[in-house]
């Protein structure tokens, strides 16, 4: 009876230690834009709510900003709208769209010392 009793624990914990990481990514959504239409790395993972909460982000235009001209419009947030209505991929003018991502990323990751700045730690293989 002890054994069995063992044995069902054992793969009772085994499946929860399986399904954990497959629970644990659920949330989890990628930093796709529809202009991108080839790809030279997997889009960016990225946990929104998990991301701002840990790093106590509450104020949406942060990342999600409003530029008037040369002029960041403050408590305006972009919101819903993707970066590309504003960022063209291959821009002559402006920012282009993959330098608005990596400059929104990393140099916010590298000014607090925090989160990833290397091409592969956001750009999983699957």
């Amino acid at each position: 009876m002890k054994k069995q009793l063992s044995v069902i624990l054992l793969l009772a914990a085994a499946v929860l230690l399986y399904l954990a990481p497959a629970y644990s990514q659920e949330d989890m959504t990628q930093l796709l834009d529809p202009a991108f239409t080839t790809h030279q790395r997997p889009a960016a993972v990225f946990n929104h709510d998990g991301h701002n909460e840990k790093a106590e982000i509450e104020d949406c235009s942060v990342c999600h900003h409003v530029y008037e001209g040369e002029r960041k419009v403050m408590d305006d947030s972009s919101e819903g709208t993707p970066c590309s209505e504003c960022h063209a991929v291959d821009a002559e003018e402006g920012t282009p769209l993959r330098m608005a991502y990596h400059r929104m990323c990393t140099d916010c990751h590298t000014a607090k010392g925090k989160g990833p700045v290397t091409c592969g730690e956001c750009h999983v293989d699957k």
